[in-house]
């Protein structure tokens, strides 16, 4: 039988060993956390799914004066040298753009996102583009969902204060709706239901289960501290010389427009899909525009843009009017679109950017990109851009947003 001579030279040494691990892990975060900002600028311009799924990246923009954060979807990696990451790489008026997202990227994939970034957002101008797709359709698919679900990001807001508990517990009954993606956290999914569920007992249970995870979050900032630390080291560095100009607006737009024109021209516009646009009437977009989940989302969106104290910039893309028209869709039942929109919006006293004008404008939208669900998805030309960037400079700056 051990005695206590020989027991607590073990413990003691257990004590030692565990404390030197920590020390390790301190200082590892400590150089991680120090390179990240050191490297923001190189990185920021980018879109990689370590900045996607992570929180370092994003919380490092979110820190940082002179970088805008912009989450959106697929919009945001199309290969078009105007859109805002690139464009804004060199901050050529004092700023660079810091773009989030990824197709499939809607606003309860955001909303996530930005609520575990929490804090860091107070104050903090950030810029979302809205696709008017997602409005007609009836919810995210489960493969979008879970391609694009963070754990990180999850877990960090559930288990911080930045929300109160009956946000929480709205957006949790939303994320129970896509159970596979909470397969790898049984913690999470359980604490999901019990808040989603509201009850006395379920709220006590909740807090019972914090301790756990605050303690998982520990781990999870960690590893993704550790991820970004290889992530600088190994990967090419990309110089970027900032420099701050004056630009010329209009001919920027113009030169853009001439290049959408000339891309545009070399593309076989379809016809509406003839056995579909026979289903379509202004009655049919009126049913699917008002049943569409995703405004349930955004809302919830803008309660956590509320709640955390953010200064976001909101903006709407335009609808493929040429499609609709070839489709039987009325420009007046479209009009229904921008209206919730705008109402959606100014409840919260956010600033909208809207380009309704650009509707049916040919070049302003890429008719080449990919329908969902038979409906037109479209991204923004090089004109599309331009005028997105030049609504994000202006934002920035605090003038006036224009389209």
């Amino acid at each position: 039988m051990p005695t206590a001579r020989t027991v607590t030279p073990h413990l003691f040494s257990g004590v030692i060993a565990a404390g030197f691990a920590a020390t390790i892990l301190f200082a590892a975060r400590t150089i991680a956390i120090h390179l990240e900002h050191t490297a923001l600028h190189s990185v920021a311009p980018s879109v990689f799914e370590l900045k996607n799924q992570g929180l370092v990246f994003q919380r490092a923009a979110a820190r940082a004066r002179d970088v805008l954060p912009i989450y959106g979807s697929s919009e945001l990696v199309t290969p078009v040298r105007e859109r805002a990451g690139v464009f804004f790489h060199d901050a050529p008026t004092g700023f660079q753009a810091s773009p989030v997202g990824k197709a499939g990227t809607t606003p309860l994939i955001m909303l996530q996102d930005l609520a575990a970034l929490g804090p860091d957002l107070r104050g903090k101008k950030i810029a979302i583009s809205l696709s008017a797709v997602w409005f007609l359709v009836p919810d995210i698919t489960e493969y979008s969902y879970e391609s694009n679900f963070s754990l990180f990001a999850a877990s960090a807001f559930v288990f911080s204060s930045a929300l109160d508990f009956e946000l929480k517990r709205d957006i949790a009954s939303r994320m129970l709706h896509f159970p596979k993606a909470l397969e790898k956290s049984p913690l999470l999914r359980f604490s999901l239901k019990r808040l989603a569920s509201g009850g006395p007992l379920d709220r006590a249970i909740f807090c019972a289960l914090w301790p756990l995870g605050k303690a998982q979050n520990v781990l999870i900032d960690l590893q993704d501290h550790l991820a970004a630390l290889g992530y600088i080291l190994y990967q090419p560095k990309s110089g970027s010389s900032l420099r701050q100009q004056t630009l010329d607006w209009p001919s920027l737009i113009a030169k853009a427009s001439e290049t959408a024109n000339a891309s545009e021209k070399r593309i076989l516009v379809p016809v509406a899909d003839q056995q579909a646009a026979a289903c379509r009437s202004d009655a049919w977009f009126l049913e699917r525009l008002n049943r569409s989940n995703h405004w349930n989302d955004l809302e919830l969106l803008l309660r956590v843009m509320t709640e955390i104290h953010a200064r976001p910039l909101v903006l709407s893309m335009p609808m493929d009017g040429q499609f609709y028209d070839e489709s039987g869709i009325s420009r007046s039942v479209r009009e229904s679109y921008y209206q919730k929109m705008r109402e959606l919006v100014e409840r919260y006293h956010f600033v909208l950017a809207e380009f309704e004008q650009y509707d049916e404008d040919p070049i302003f939208l890429n008719r080449r990109a990919a329908q969902i669900r038979h409906i037109a998805a479209p991204h923004l030309t090089a004109k599309g851009w331009m005028f997105y960037d030049r609504v994000l400079d202006n934002f920035y700056h605090g003038r006036v947003p224009r389209g």
